[in-house]
């Protein structure tokens, strides 16, 4: 079996929620209970850090690995979607679990003779359920697995500290077996509102489910009093120390002291919760020196191999995507764009630099007040990623000219998209490649088979 046989087969046997959806959702912690008692509960074995929340989650998570790495501590790092490998989503110290075990696990611990399709890496699934060898009782979902193949090999590299990013929600997410001994929950916004709920207390009812008993939790950004008034209610109904990091008084750093390797506007708000974060952290004994929160910060891209978070991907002209997907993270997008285009003009004093946005997204999300923020004098290249959940491109477009986005031209993939800008464009504009996570991981998964540009 080959590492890309293993790989597909787990996407064709467990449907990955990532690929399509709704149909790939299994609310509940019975399965994830059910291969964590076969497993021997391996995450009892390192401490954890839990980080929900509907934006920042990855942000959050890499640079606290990054700073515990920085500080020596070996990380084991849990995230997710992944953007060109499976392997990006199960870490130790920055490098992606090997082939050799992603194979091991398919092969021994699920079906002895699965039936292998061959194929390329795409991110691609089926609709019938995952076999199992004899004992596992039942099946489960591609999520679940993942799950349980990253609690089990952190457990195997022996590491200190494993840094956890909640799939979907938090109260019911697979990852929420864990008692951690700090938990973050970056901010609320809209988003899996089918299953997280239609407000934005809802919403946070559900990312307060993994508030644990005696347990810190940081809280990013609250949004309103009615949503910190729930995140305070849960604290107190299980006795969890809560800071929220708006106000919080002790940080050990000034955001003025960094430099980090993550920029954009929506990095400023994670870099407080990061930082009251490790305040919560030195709090508990463990230590953690300002040099490392420094290194952590600074160098959080090549320690733990991050990506399409507000990526430069060439300067002339300036290319940058990112994953940022629904209204909250697109707020900061926007600003970050003007914010760029009214620099480049006041240093060009040649009228105001064009900007060029490759844009697509799925149609389960609020496409509507997306298109509704997205600015109007741009040259859209509408797209769609090669997952089932895309928006087709046509109908994104005529969605967009409800919106005055009227200068527009429509492409079947990514890559089409993106090279039909860069003819396009001048080496003194913008080009911005976003809307989905997927768009991004399309745009670099092309770029590392074009050679253009190293996955680091």
């Amino acid at each position: 079996m080959t590492y890309i046989q293993a790989v597909q087969y787990l996407f064709d046997s467990a449907p990955m929620f990532q690929n399509v959806g709704a149909a790939a959702y299994k609310e509940g912690l019975d399965g994830t209970l059910a291969l964590d008692e076969h497993f021997g509960h391996p995450h009892r074995q390192y401490r954890t850090i839990h980080v929900g929340g509907t934006n920042g989650k990855g942000s959050v998570c890499h640079t606290l690995a990054a700073i515990l790495q920085a500080q020596g501590y070996r990380v084991g790092l849990y995230t997710s979607p992944h953007l060109v490998d499976f392997r990006e989503r199960i870490r130790v110290n920055g490098k992606m679990i090997s082939k050799k075990r992603v194979i091991e696990f398919v092969r021994t611990k699920t079906h002895p003779n699965p039936p292998l399709k061959g194929g390329s890496l795409e991110r691609q699934s089926g609709e019938y359920p995952l076999p199992l060898r004899e004992g596992w009782g039942g099946s489960f979902s591609f999520f679940e697995l993942a799950t349980a193949l990253a609690f089990q090999y952190f457990a195997e590299q022996k590491v200190d500290f494993a840094v956890i990013e909640v799939g979907l929600g938090g109260r019911l997410d697979c990852t929420n077996i864990i008692t951690p001994v700090l938990s973050v929950i970056t901010n609320i916004s809209f988003d899996h509102v089918q299953f997280l709920g239609d407000t934005l207390p809802k919403i946070a009812s559900e990312k307060a489910g993994i508030i644990k008993p005696g347990v810190p939790v940081c809280i990013g950004e609250s949004i309103n009093e009615e949503v910190k008034a729930v995140f305070a209610d849960k604290a107190k109904e299980v006795g969890a120390p809560i800071t929220f990091a708006e106000s919080a008084l002790h940080l050990p750093l000034l955001g003025s002291d960094l430099k980090p390797a993550l920029t954009g506007l929506c990095q400023e708000k994670n870099t407080r919760t990061i930082l009251a974060s490790v305040h919560l952290l030195r709090e508990q004994g463990i230590e953690i020196s300002d040099e490392a929160v420094r290194k952590g910060f600074s160098e959080v891209t090549t320690m733990t191999g991050l990506m399409g978070r507000w990526q430069i991907l060439s300067k002339k002209p300036l290319t940058i995507c990112d994953t940022g997907h629904n209204a909250g993270g697109m707020q900061y997008i926007v600003k970050q764009l003007e914010t760029i285009q009214n620099t480049k003009h006041k240093t060009q004093n040649e009228g105001k630099a064009r900007l060029h946005i490759v844009f697509g997204c799925c149609h389960d999300k609020d496409v509507s007040t997306v298109l509704s923020m997205l600015p109007k004098d741009a040259t859209y290249y509408f797209t769609q990623a090669s997952v089932q959940r895309a928006m087709p491109a046509e109908e994104l477009a005529k969605k967009a000219l409800a919106f005055q986005l009227s200068s527009f031209s429509t492409f079947n993939d990514v890559d089409s998209a993106y090279q039909a800008a860069k003819s396009n464009a001048s080496e003194d504009d913008l080009i911005f490649i976003g809307g989905s996570t997927f768009v991004v991981a399309d745009l670099l998964e092309s770029l590392i088979k074009n050679r253009s540009w190293h996955q680091k």
